[in-house]
C-alpha cells in the first residue's frame, strides 16, 4: 500500500478557514495519511489497484443465506444511497458545476464499489434521478460496500480501505466464531468500532477544509461515548436470531435497519416498517417543556418560555446534511373560543416561516450568503445552534394577548423535524415530485387556568 499513500500534513486547508477551532478529533484528521487513489475521495484498496466489478456479489446473492439481514438492509437508506432522488438531484447539480470534479467526493459514500471498481462515470452522476439505466446502476452501500473494508486510513470523507481479495472471497466481521461455506470469513475490529462510521459521517469540504458534517465528533465528544455507548448501539441494535439461516442462535445479532432521520425517502420508495422504525427513534430523540409563562391575560404582554432537550441522540439534535435538517417548535396559542391569539413556526411556501426557532446549521459562501442547494459553493459556517447530546435550549416568546380574548388559553406547542425543506425537494426535483413529511418529535399541550397551568398532553 506505500506505494500509493502520501503522508501529506493538509493543516493549510484548515487553517484557509479564518478563526476556525479545531476539535481534537478534527486535529487528528489533519494528521492523518491521504490516500489520493481516488482523487477528492479517501477510500483507497489494499492493492492500489481497481477492484473489477465482477468480484463483488449482488446483495441478493448475500440474501441467501442472510435472509433476516438482507431484508432489514434492502429497506434501509444504506440500500437507497445511490438511488435516492434527492441525492441524485444535487450530484447531478454538482458535477455540472463543477465538470464532474466533485464526482469521486460524493460517489465514494453512496456506491463504495461502484468508485472502487471504477464503475462509475461523469455522465452517470450527470444522469437525472427519475432515468434508470440497468446498465449503470449502482448499488447504495451495500453488504460488499462494509464487510469488503479491511481497515481505515482516516476518520472523514470515506477513508476507508477496500480489501482487494484477487478473486478469493474475504468477508470481514465483528465474529471471530463465524463461519460459512460461500466465502471466507475474519475478523475485524473495525466492525465494533463507531469509528467505521466516521468514514462516511464526517464530511470535510475538499477544497478549504471546512466541516460540513461531523456526525463521528460530535458523538466522539458526548457522553456516550464516555458511557461505552458506539453509534451500532442505536442504529444497530442487536436481536435475538441467526445473522445466517445456517448459523448459530445468538442473543446479539446485529440489526440492519440502519434507522436515521429520513422518512421522506423510505416512504418514497415503500419501506413504511423502517421508516416507523426512524419515527421511534426521532421521538426518543427529543423534548419539549413549558418553564414559565406570566401575563398570559387579555389585554397583556405575556411570556413563554419553552425548554427544548436533546434526550436520546447521541450527536447533536439534528445531525447530518446541514444543508437540510431542521428541528424546530411550533408554537400555538388559543383562547377559550379555540381563536388563534399567536402563532409562530408554521410552514409556509414550503420553507419554515421567518422568525420560527429553530435549531440547524447554516453554511455560507465566500459573499456571506447563505447556501442550501449549490454545496459546491460553502467557504464557512454561518451559525450553528444545534442541541447537543444530553443538552437543553431555552427558547423565549413575547406577545401581545388581544384585549378581547377569552381565558382559558391554551398552549400548544410542537417539537418537529424535517430531513429537508419541502421547498428544498421542489428546487432540486420540480414542484411536488416528493411530499416531505414533517416529523413530531414531541409537543405539549398546557391550559392555562386562573391559578395554574394544567398539562391536558396525556388527555388528547
Amino acid at each position: 500500500m506505500q506505494f500509493f499513500k502520501l503522508t501529506i500534513i493538509i493543516s493549510c486547508i484548515f487553517c484557509s478557514v479564518s478563526g476556525f477551532a479545531k476539535t481534537p478529533i478534527e486535529q487528528k484528521i489533519i494528521q492523518e495519511v491521504l490516500t489520493p487513489q481516488f482523487n477528492l475521495h479517501r477510500a483507497s484498496t489494499s492493492s492500489g489497484e481497481l477492484i473489477p466489478a465482477h468480484q463483488f456479489d449482488d446483495a441478493q446473492v448475500c440474501g441467501a443465506c442472510h435472509t433476516e439481514i438482507f431484508r432489514e438492509w434492502r429497506s434501509s437508506m444504506m440500500s437507497h444511497a445511490w438511488d435516492d432522488p434527492i441525492y441524485r438531484a444535487l450530484l447531478a447539480r454538482a458535477s455540472k458545476a463543477t465538470n464532474g470534479k466533485l464526482d469521486n467526493f460524493c460517489t465514494g459514500c453512496h456506491t463504495p464499489t461502484g468508485l472502487v471498481s471504477g464503475s462509475v462515470s461523469t455522465l452517470d452522476n450527470q444522469t437525472p434521478p427519475d432515468i434508470k439505466n440497468p446498465e449503470t446502476d449502482m448499488p447504495g452501500v451495500d453488504c460488499e460496500s462494509c464487510h469488503n473494508i479491511s481497515a481505515l486510513s482516516g476518520l472523514d470523507n470515506g477513508a476507508y480501505i477496500m480489501n482487494s481479495s484477487a478473486g478469493a472471497k474475504i468477508k470481514f466481521g465483528p465474529r471471530r466464531d463465524a463461519e460459512s461455506p460461500y466465502h471466507q470469513t475474519a475478523y475485524s475490529s473495525v466492525h465494533t468500532d463507531s469509528a467505521m462510521c466516521a468514514s462516511c459521517h464526517n464530511v470535510t469540504h475538499p477544497g478549504n477544509g471546512v466541516p460540513v458534517e461531523r456526525t463521528y465528533d460530535e458523538w466522539y465528544e458526548s457522553p456516550y461515548r464516555e458511557a461505552g455507548i458506539g453509534c451500532q448501539d442505536c442504529h444497530m441494535p442487536p436481536v435475538k436470531g441467526k445473522s445466517a439461516i445456517m448459523g448459530p442462535e445468538r442473543s446479539d445479532r446485529a440489526t440492519h435497519y440502519f434507522a436515521g432521520g429520513n422518512t421522506t425517502i423510505l416512504e418514497h420508495f415503500g419501506r413504511t416498517k423502517n421508516a416507523d422504525n426512524v419515527r421511534k427513534l426521532l421521538r426518543s430523540s427529543g423534548q419539549i417543556e413549558l418553564l414559565e409563562q406570566t401575563n398570559l391575560e387579555p389585554g397583556k404582554l405575556a411570556a413563554i418560555s419553552l425548554k427544548v432537550s436533546n434526550t436520546g441522540a447521541g450527536h447533536k439534535l439534528p445531525t447530518g446534511f446541514p444543508e437540510g435538517r431542521e428541528v424546530w417548535i411550533d408554537l400555538a396559542v388559543t383562547d377559550a373560543n379555540n381563536r388563534e391569539i399567536y402563532r409562530l413556526g408554521k410552514v409556509e411556501q414550503g420553507k419554515t416561516e421567518p422568525g420560527t426557532k429553530n435549531f440547524m446549521v447554516k453554511l455560507g459562501d465566500k459573499e456571506g450568503k447563505k447556501v442550501e442547494v449549490e454545496v459546491w459553493r460553502i467557504t464557512h459556517v454561518i451559525s450553528d445552534n444545534r442541541i447537543l447530546p444530553k443538552g437543553h435550549e431555552v427558547v423565549d416568546y413575547r406577545f401581545s394577548v388581544p384585549e378581547d380574548a377569552i381565558p382559558p388559553f391554551r398552549i400548544t406547542a410542537k417539537l418537529h423535524y424535517w430531513p429537508f425543506s419541502q421547498a428544498f425537494a421542489d428546487e432540486l426535483l420540480g414542484p411536488g415530485k416528493i411530499q416531505v413529511i414533517v416529523e413530531t418529535i414531541d409537543e405539549l399541550h398546557i391550559e392555562i387556568e386562573k391559578e395554574r397551568a394544567v398539562d391536558i398532553s396525556a388527555r388528547l
